[in-house]
């Protein structure tokens, strides 16, 4: 199950949908509302009563708070992070990023809340800078605003703590800084994996995050 991130939707696992497929695997992405960490944990728990059998919850950037959260339904068998934030218990996202050093800046919501990043010039430099400009614009015409608030919301439960986890570092990331996707990962204790690509390695690196998936999952398998 793949869950994606703020300024994106369920389509920019497509590359990564088609391999895992190609492997056999059955392969669900999530729609999150972005609205709340509630509202995007809700959104993914109602996809995993749907599933049979064990999953593999995927999440990138800031799908990484939401699987922390969700990742604790009993059908859950292992967390994989892409460029994600995994929050411990009763801590936020903002909680998370001061306490790494790397407080969040840059970011400011308009009158209803929401902070936005449909600039295409900056979500290609910030997100995708090693996808061509042409790539970057259609994404960003696309992207999806996150509410503002939702990185004040806490996590009740790190799954993390009980749970196996993998980590894929993106050494070329602009969004995330890889010393502080270092942290985290070394923090939940993830077998980890570094890759030179943008933040948006879903897109940028498909086979590469294909590939940890199914290594995740034959070794939750086991």
């Amino acid at each position: 199950m793949l869950v994606h991130g703020a300024f994106a939707d369920g389509s920019s696992w497509s590359s990564v949908i088609s391999r895992l497929q190609a492997m056999g695997y059955h392969v669900t992405a999530v729609q999150n509302p972005l609205t709340s960490l509630a509202d995007d944990v809700s959104a993914t728990e109602r996809v995993l009563r749907r599933q049979t059998g064990g999953v593999l919850l995927v999440g990138h950037s800031w799908g990484g708070a939401v699987i922390t959260q969700a990742g604790n339904a009993a059908n859950v068998k292992g967390l994989v992070y892409l460029s994600a934030l995994a929050p411990d218990s009763g801590e936020s996202v903002a909680d998370l990023l001061r306490r790494l050093g790397a407080p969040m800046a840059g970011f400011t919501p308009d009158t209803d809340g929401l902070i936005w990043l449909d600039d295409a010039e900056t979500f290609h430099q910030v997100m995708a800078a090693d996808l061509p400009p042409a790539r970057a614009r259609a994404l960003a015409s696309v992207q999806q605003p996150i509410a503002a608030a939702g990185f004040a919301d806490k996590i009740q439960n790190a799954a993390w703590h009980g749970k196996p986890s993998w980590y894929l570092r993106t050494t070329e990331d602009r969004a995330l800084p890889p010393k502080v996707q270092q942290a985290i990962a070394q923090h939940i204790g993830a077998r980890t994996v570094s890759i030179a690509s943008s933040h948006m390695s879903l897109l940028s690196h498909p086979d590469q995050v294909a590939r940890l998936i199914d290594r995740a999952a034959r070794e939750t398998a086991r």
